[in-house]
Order: structure tokens, then C-alpha cells, then sequence
């Protein structure tokens, strides 16, 4: 069974995992947010890696932030796929015929009110990635198995406009993978319930 099978019965099997809806305090799920969509490239390799890109330091917002290549759904995009794929190829030239779709994944909504859909798709190793300047500082790779690891997701606190709010944060050597990028991460570990 290849590595594309293997993540797409795993992401379309039935599980009972509690799933992480957003990480706004007064999140109102009936109430839609700004759609967006983010890539989770997974790497078609003896150890799978998932892509993920450091964004640049000069960036108004997130500066600094581990994500993953993704963005605000255009009205021209033909859904979250369509955006996944072209704001990848935009931020870090992954070619969009490169990636073998495999199926989204929970929406995450965001403290800034962003509804983000993951799409989740498989790459061929390899890939020559540019990083666009302006938004991307840097890509990198995290094995799959690392992050689908739940002993590697941290739970923490922090007072937020005087409220606690709770977050995860995964390290990875000197990175830290926090916010919504780690909970659709943790999300994703729990939907999957799968390892590499």
C-alpha cells in the first residue's frame, strides 16, 4: 500500500477524537469566517516528512511563525484545494501537478477569524523549494511521525486581553510550531490515528 493509500483510508476511516474547533475564546461556530486554506505536504519517502515554512521576520502579521504554505481563499480559487495549491506554489514554488490530493481535513477557525481547511496532499521527494522572500523566510521538513506524535504535543496557557487562552507548541530542534499551526497538527494526529 503506498504512502497516498495509507493517509486516505486513515483520513476517511470513522474515529471518535475530540477535534480542536478554533483557538478564539468567544469562537461562534455558527457564525463563518474568513475562508482560508493551508497545504500539509506530506513527502512520499521511507521516512514521510511534512513540509512546513518559517515566515519572514518583517511580515505585519505572524512574524516569525511556523506555518503551513496556505492563505485566504481568492474568489477566482475553486475552493480550498485549488487555494491550498496555489498559494503554495506562490510561497515556496511547489508545483501544484506535484502534490496527489488526498482530502481536507477538519476547519480550524483562527483568533484573527480565519476559517483555515487543511489539504491534505502527498509530494515526491526531492522537490527544489524556493521560498518567496517577501512572506517566507525559510522551508523545512519535520518527520511525519514526529508530529503525529502526541507525546510531542505540549499544552500551554497564556493570559490573553484577561483571559487564559490555551495553545499547543511542538518543538522541533530550535523551531517552535505553535498556535493554530500546531492545533491543526494535534488535530490532524487525532483524526489520522495513524503513525509513519
Amino acid at each position: 500500500m503506498t504512502l497516498a493509500d495509507r493517509l486516505r483510508a486513515a483520513l476517511e476511516s470513522p474515529h471518535e477524537a475530540a477535534m480542536l474547533p478554533g483557538d478564539h475564546f468567544d469562537f461562534d461556530p455558527g457564525i463563518s469566517g474568513h475562508p482560508a486554506a493551508v497545504l500539509v505536504a506530506v513527502t512520499d519517502s521511507a521516512d514521510p516528512g511534512v513540509i512546513l515554512t518559517q515566515r519572514n521576520e518583517a511580515l505585519r502579521r505572524h512574524p516569525g511563525q511556523v506555518a503551513f504554505p496556505g492563505g485566504r481563499i481568492d474568489p477566482e480559487d475553486d475552493g480550498p484545494v485549488a487555494a491550498a495549491l496555489r498559494e503554495a506554489e506562490e510561497e515556496i514554488a511547489l508545483p501544484r501537478a506535484a502534490v496527489d490530493v488526498i482530502g481536507l481535513a477538519e476547519r480550524y477557525r483562527t483568533i484573527t477569524g480565519y476559517d483555515v481547511t487543511p489539504v491534505l496532499g502527498v509530494v515526491p521527494p526531492g522537490l527544489v523549494l524556493v521560498p518567496a522572500e517577501a512572506e517566507v523566510a525559510s522551508v523545512f521538513e519535520v518527520p511525519l511521525s514526529f508530529l503525529l506524535d502526541a507525546a510531542n504535543h505540549r499544552h500551554n496557557t497564556v493570559e490573553y486581553l484577561g483571559r487564559e487562552r490555551r495553545y499547543y507548541e511542538i518543538m522541533w530542534g530550535e523551531r517552535r510550531i505553535w498556535g493554530a499551526t500546531a492545533a491543526m497538527i494535534v488535530n490532524l494526529s487525532r483524526r489520522l490515528q495513524w503513525t509513519a
